[in-house]
């Protein structure tokens, strides 16, 4: 597979010829729900490839980890019965261990499932984080987010946007029931559809002004959202020649559902660490981004 013409490492090989050197792993747009099991079982399948990589340190999630989240009690308040035959539990179990191997998870809000709360997050030992999230590698700087905010040319959803992720609005919203929560879930979820088959490509994607303001104090982009993988070499300043990288995420996807077989795919990002000797007595890491493939038959 190749993303604008740079070769995207296979993940499984990866963690089969280099597990020492992993640190970091980045994903978002994984749209889980009950609806889409063979996505529930790639994401199980991760974590599990995870838990054997002896020196990771984070799992970062950059939002629409779900589909939907109408709230936290939508799972919170379920009685034990309910919650052990639920498809979300395996998922919380097997992050629990993926957190007691050492490994912190952090998660961020999408447009889908910006009502995740700290509460669902305790559940793994997670951690919610506010989007941009600033990460630095070394003397690098990167940038992270879901991606949305960076759509500036789609005004309508922008303005939607800006009044859902109001404190107030969000407020109000929990204290609705959670049936009327689950109604508008929906509703939201079929207008989305239908704003999509209306609405032109360029349109949902990332508008460049905003992206070289993003990126202008940092070293950095990465972002998920508009389904687009690639790394690009955005032009920052054109008189002095200073470009700066954006890499965007992939949504999980089925492939070949037809089959004997279903098969997940998905782009993702990892931070690999290497040992540069600066002389006899010493020695620095440094810590590099790459996007990889991420494919699991389930």
């Amino acid at each position: 597979m190749l993303i604008n013409d740079t070769a995207v490492t296979d993940y499984s090989h990866m963690i089969t010829t280099r597990p020492n050197d992993i640190r970091r792993v980045v994903i978002s747009d994984l749209h889980l729900s009950a609806d889409e099991p063979a996505l529930v079982q790639a994401f199980l399948a991760l974590i599990n490839d995870l838990i054997a990589l002896p020196h990771l340190k984070e799992l970062y999630i950059l939002g629409d980890w779900f589909d939907a989240w109408v709230g936290d009690d939508n799972y919170l308040t379920l009685s034990n019965i309910e919650m052990r035959r639920h498809w979300l539990t395996p998922v919380i179990h097997q992050l629990s261990q993926l957190t007691l191997s050492g490994c912190q998870i952090k998660v961020m809000h999408g447009n889908r499932d910006f009502l995740i709360g700290q509460d669902f997050c305790d559940l793994f030992k997670g951690t919610l984080i506010p989007e941009p999230y600033l990460l630095t590698l070394g003397d690098q700087i990167i940038r992270m987010e879901h991606g949305d905010a960076l759509c500036t040319d789609d005004k309508s959803y922008q303005r939607f946007r800006i009044i859902i992720r109001n404190p107030i609005t969000q407020y109000l919203l929990l204290k609705r029931p959670l049936q009327k929560r689950l109604d508008l879930a929906q509703k939201i979820r079929t207008k989305s559809a239908l704003d999509k088959s209306s609405k032109s490509m360029s349109i949902m994607d990332v508008n460049q002004a905003a992206v070289i303001k993003a990126l202008k104090p940092v070293d950095c982009l990465l972002h998920g959202h508009t389904h687009r993988p690639a790394k690009h070499q955005v032009v920052i300043d054109a008189k002095h020649h200073l470009t700066k990288s954006r890499y965007v995420l992939g949504d999980w996807r089925l492939i070949s559902p037809d089959t004997s077989y279903e098969q997940v795919e998905a782009v993702i990002a990892v931070t690999t660490s290497e040992i540069n000797s600066l002389d006899q007595n010493q020695s620095a890491e440094k810590e590099s981004l790459h996007l990889v493939k991420f494919v699991v038959k389930t």
